[in-house]
């Protein structure tokens, strides 16, 4: 019976099936793109010149893509993406930054303005950018800062560059294990009735990244665009920017244990090549049909884990509720179109 199986599978499932079993939670974006030659294809990421952002633009150029990185501070940028410059020069590949400040729709505007102005196409656009856990605040729009910048920052900018992204194009948006957290509070997006809880509104901005994905798949489908979310993993970045080193550390130690007291493996850090492994490979390799609508993590599709244990692995069930994540997006463009 199994054989039989097997012997019915389509070419794609077969493609999908191999790379899975190919690519794994220790897995590098090298080794996700080893031998594939991306010379004539274009990659706009936010958040390029630091942590997974960074890794993701060098390892695409170095496999001979063009990359625009958007970030939020040119000059300081420029310093910190001279990794990503030299292994563009040695495959033919290209960066070019551009400013953009999520926690500010004027910026966003002004970003999707130049990159409509210039005309040209992208294969895909990777929306890695955003914060974890801050402190309360605003961004420029009065938006709930953790929501306005990794949620509606990114849906104001894709959806107003959308025409840029070409037919059987994709959308990776990074999302986090963090949605286990929460899910999204289309009453009270901005902590405007409940107290603030800084980890809260981070699980909620990351299941709206998932749920924006949802949208937008099925809006773009049609002309073979797909979607899908991206659980990095876990890695050591300067997204806790927030947390002191006995905070950070205290975070761990609750993570570990909430995991034993599930009866799963201790949490396992990722080096920064690692965790840009999954939106590489969701971007370039994996089958877009298999990911469509899709959580993703360690370059495979995430399993649904409904089990109420924040720090377990795979995607909760309301990443997929397609009613919510269609209220999210006309709740998510009455909120841009009114500050903006």
């Amino acid at each position: 019976m199994k054989q039989k199986k097997i012997k019915t599978l389509n070419k794609h499932e077969t493609q999908g099936k191999e790379m899975i079993e190919k690519f794994g939670s220790r897995s590098t974006a090298d080794e996700v793109l080893s031998g594939v030659d991306l010379k004539a294809k274009r990659f706009l990421v936010t958040g390029a010149s630091s942590g997974i952002g960074l890794e993701t633009s060098r390892s695409l150029v170095a496999h001979g893509a063009s990359v625009v990185g958007a970030v939020r501070d040119l000059a300081k940028a420029e310093c910190a993406v001279a990794s990503v410059r030299d292994a563009a020069m040695q495959a033919s590949g290209s960066l070019e930054l551009i400013e953009l400040d999520l926690a500010s729709l004027q910026s966003v505007r002004a970003c999707a303005d130049t990159l409509l102005a210039g005309a040209r196409s992208f294969d895909a656009i990777i929306a890695n950018a955003g914060i974890m856990a801050t402190p309360f605040g605003r961004t420029a729009d009065g938006f709930e800062l953790q929501f306005g910048t990794n949620h509606l920052g990114h849906f104001a900018l894709v959806t107003w560059i959308e025409p840029l992204l070409v037919d059987n194009g994709r959308l990776i948006v990074l999302s986090s294990q963090a949605h286990r957290v929460a899910d999204v509070d289309l009453n009270d997006p901005n902590f405007e009735q409940l107290p603030y809880d800084p980890f809260v509104a981070y699980g909620r901005s990351k299941t709206a990244n998932a749920l924006f994905a949802v949208e937008f798949d099925r809006r773009h489908r049609q002309r073979g665009v797909r979607a899908a979310s991206v659980m990095p993993g876990n890695s050591l970045t300067d997204l806790p920017r927030h947390f002191s080193q006995e905070d950070l550390q205290g975070l761990f130690e609750t993570v570990g244990k909430a995991r034993a007291e599930a009866g799963l493996p201790p949490p396992a850090l990722k080096e920064i090549p690692q965790a840009a492994a999954t939106s590489v490979w969701a971007a370039v390799v994996a089958d877009k049909a298999d990911i469509g609508g899709r959580y993703l993590e360690d370059c495979s599709v995430a399993p649904i884990n409904d089990i109420e244990n924040p720090f377990a692995d795979g995607a909760r069930t309301y990443l997929f509720d397609v009613e919510k994540a269609s209220l999210l997006w006309a709740k998510s463009e009455q909120l841009v179109n009114a500050a903006s």
